[in-house]
């Protein structure tokens, strides 16, 4: 073997060993940092930037916000005097090459619904070990909407902030009161047909694989719907179409114990208020897919309709059609007994509706 063989068989070894040498010394830093033991902690704040849109009947809504996460990594630290010294700053492409040699909680947005339309980060370490990631996404969340005090109804716009595949005896997420301070809507969040509150952060766990937990910080924007143009479209009809049934009652009179208008005629105006419901019924449920399904305002308020409609049909037949408490005791009691429902419908239904109201509004 030639000196040159020799030298160049030394060279590919020591480049061999250099090679795994920089993958263990990588290895090692982008592993779970224990400088503090376990679990680690890693704080986690979401800011609201921009809202676009919340379509209620899918369920979801698109917005920007900032995700927030900070931790300590000792392996970070610089050594000799910190004091006065600036943390190392990287942005975009320079900060997710930086994250690829350190170690990244691995924290997804679990509600999050198909690819980000945006992305960016920002990443800071700061000398004494301290590390500070900031996450600026657009994105479609999922969420739960409950109208069941619709049309004075308040959502929850969450964004979910999970731990994936590390249990939480490993890695949980907490918040502090500068998380709390961060989390909070953007003076620009503007959401028509609804009013903004503020956020609220609540740490609520999800169980995994083998009985284990993984950390979670659920993030919810609180915002309120302005009922206006609701209660213009939707609740004056529903409410007027009420007095289609108790027309019909009242239209009549009695003279000697015997109705005055033929009941025929009484029919046909409970009938077409029946057609008129089951119109605005349709319309309102094409607008508001979400309304259709529970116990809500509007479901109760339909309810009555359809029974008071039932009671009025119900009354025009006993009485006007077949006169049944005439024939069976007396014209009198008849007639008396039609005065006490013809006022007593009308009050039962005005109260059912004050209540159906009240019970959404307070």
């Amino acid at each position: 073997m030639t000196l040159l063989d020799r030298l160049f068989r030394f060279s590919v070894a020591l480049l061999l060993a250099l090679c795994s040498w920089f993958a263990a010394a990588q290895a090692a830093n982008i592993d779970v940092p224990r400088d503090k033991g376990l679990p680690v902690v890693v704080n986690a704040g979401v800011a609201f930037i921009e809202l676009f849109g919340f379509d209620e009947n899918a369920g979801t809504f698109r917005a920007t916000v900032d995700l927030r996460l900070s931790w300590f990594d000792g392996r970070l630290a610089k050594s000799g005097p910190i004091v006065g010294v600036p943390p190392d700053t990287y942005r975009d492409s320079a900060a997710e090459a930086r994250m690829q040699e350190i170690w990244v909680p691995p924290v997804v947005l679990s509600n999050q619904q198909g690819e980000a339309a945006f992305s960016s980060y920002g990443l800071r370490v700061y000398p004494d070990g301290n590390v500070e990631l900031l996450h600026r996404v657009t994105v479609d969340f999922a969420v739960d909407v409950d109208v069941a005090r619709f049309p004075f109804d308040r959502q929850q716009l969450f964004a979910d902030v999970a731990v994936r595949g590390v249990p939480i005896s490993q890695v949980t997420l907490q918040f502090d009161q500068s998380d709390i301070d961060f989390s909070r809507p953007s003076v620009a969040v503007n959401l028509p047909g609804w009013s903004i509150g503020l956020v609220d952060l609540r740490s609520s766990p999800i169980s995994s694989w083998y009985n284990t937990s993984e950390a979670r910080v659920t993030a919810s924007l609180t915002v309120a719907r302005q009922p206006g143009l609701v209660v213009a479209s939707i609740f004056i009809p529903l409410l007027a179409s009420l007095l289609i049934p108790l027309l019909a009652i009242w239209l009549n009179r009695m003279e000697d114990g015997l109705f005055q208008v033929d009941a025929f005629e009484l029919v046909n105006i409970i009938i077409g208020g029946l057609f008129a419901v089951i119109a605005l019924n349709f319309t309102v449920y094409s607008t508001y897919v979400v309304l259709a399904d529970g116990d809500n305002t509007v479901n109760r308020l339909f309810a009555l309709n359809y029974l008071a409609l039932a009671t009025a049909l119900f009354v025009n037949i006993f009485f006007g059609r077949f006169n049944v408490l005439a024939r069976a005791f007396s014209p009198y009691v008849q007639e008396q007994a039609y005065l006490v429902i013809m006022w007593a419908v009308p009050v039962l239904v005005a109260i059912t509706a004050a209540a159906f109201m009240l019970t959404a509004a307070v």
